[in-house]
């Protein structure tokens, strides 16, 4: 049995999805403003910027969440690893999400959860996917659109980190479907979908 003070974040948030496997995807103030209410306990966060970035966090850890940034969508920053050192010194979040590689990377290195996101629109991109987690080596990966069970259950056999089906995931049926192909977790900004 493992000790619990030696688990690492990543365990945890393996744990706490594995009870909760509906992460609350914000795009916007109003979409958080309902995330803050819900009992949601893992945030991606899809918006924000160099000005306002930090308080946005600050604000979901005091509601008691767990908080992932998109890099790649915040504004006023580049998708340098720099950013990844700034989000880690000077905010509170938990970790970032990006289809970057050298970004995951700094995270990890940061001491960062690392959810790298992987937007799967053919053959060639699904072919590249284990080669590119097994270089950036995420806690989760995070496969765009999430509503394809066939090709989660292929992935389940090709890489060996947990998957988060997010984008496209609009009802009960697609959160069934992708957690009975092999997903831990679906990310969703469908309020109906945080509800279940």
């Amino acid at each position: 049995m493992t000790d619990v003070t030696t688990r690492t974040t990543s365990d945890r948030l393996v744990d706490l999805l594995h009870e909760d496997p509906v992460i609350a995807s914000a795009k916007d103030a109003a979409s958080l403003d309902a995330i803050l209410a819900s009992d949601r306990r893992v945030v991606f966060l899809l918006f924000g910027s160099v000005v306002d970035v930090d308080d946005i966090i600050a604000r979901c850890k005091a509601a008691g969440k767990i908080v992932l940034v998109d890099i790649d969508l915040l504004d006023g920053f580049a998708t340098r690893d720099v950013v990844v050192t700034w989000l880690a010194t000077r905010t509170q979040v938990d970790g970032v999400l990006s289809a970057k590689t050298n970004l995951i990377k700094a995270a990890k290195a940061a001491g960062l959860l690392a959810v790298h996101r992987f937007f799967l629109v053919d053959s060639f991109s699904y072919h590249q996917l284990p080669r590119v987690v097994g270089q950036s080596r995420p806690d989760a990966i995070e496969i765009l659109p999430g509503c394809m069970p066939r090709v989660i259950s292929w992935l389940r056999d090709d890489v060996h980190v947990p998957l988060i089906a997010g984008g496209l995931v609009c009802d009960k049926a697609d959160v069934m479907a992708a957690l009975g192909a092999g997903a831990l977790a679906v990310a969703s900004s469908n309020r109906d979908v945080w509800s279940m």
